[in-house]
């Protein structure tokens, strides 16, 4: 048998990472319609998307404050990726928690609709996203340091698709 053997018994091939994040996409959008709740894979379905659609290389897993890199103008520079999935595009609630006191250079935002299909991705600088959550008067920004997505879009620049 082609593959190769792990714990979990023969692995009969390997599937490319387009076909298994299509299956990951097709079983979160089953869960939810079945659960009413989200299955837990938008961030990561997220940083696979920015990094198709941006040349951005991915980072390894649980890289601290970062989720991608990208080289700009000679200068390596680090992005923490948030997404987020509304069936109808609509209502896109809150930007989850934006840890500011990790490195990176940039903040994106991923919004996926329909079958977790890319919709639109925008960007901030660090400095931009840490102003905004730093302002008073907000549990939410300063606590939680969370932000609408309406919010961010606000502060950030549309990267995709290009205007």
């Amino acid at each position: 048998m082609n593959g190769t053997r792990s714990r979990m018994g023969d692995i009969p091939k390997v599937r490319s990472q387009s076909e298994i994040l299509s299956d990951v996409k097709s079983l979160a959008i089953e869960y939810y319609r079945n659960f009413n709740k989200p299955l837990g894979v938008t961030g990561e379905i997220a940083e696979v998307e920015a990094a198709q659609a941006l040349a951005l290389g991915l980072a390894e897993a649980r890289s601290p404050g970062f989720d991608a890199v990208r080289t700009c103008n000679g200068r390596h520079q680090t992005i923490q990726i948030k997404g987020r999935w509304k069936a109808d595009g609509k209502n896109w609630g809150r930007v989850s928690s934006i840890n500011t006191n990790h490195d990176f250079d940039f903040a994106m935002l991923v919004l996926m609709h329909k079958g977790y299909e890319l919709y639109g991705i925008w960007e901030a600088p660090k400095e931009k996203v840490r102003e905004f959550l730093d302002r008073p008067g907000s549990k939410a920004r300063n606590s939680r340091r969370s932000m609408s997505v309406s919010q961010f879009i606000s502060i950030g620049t549309r990267v995709w698709p290009r205007e």
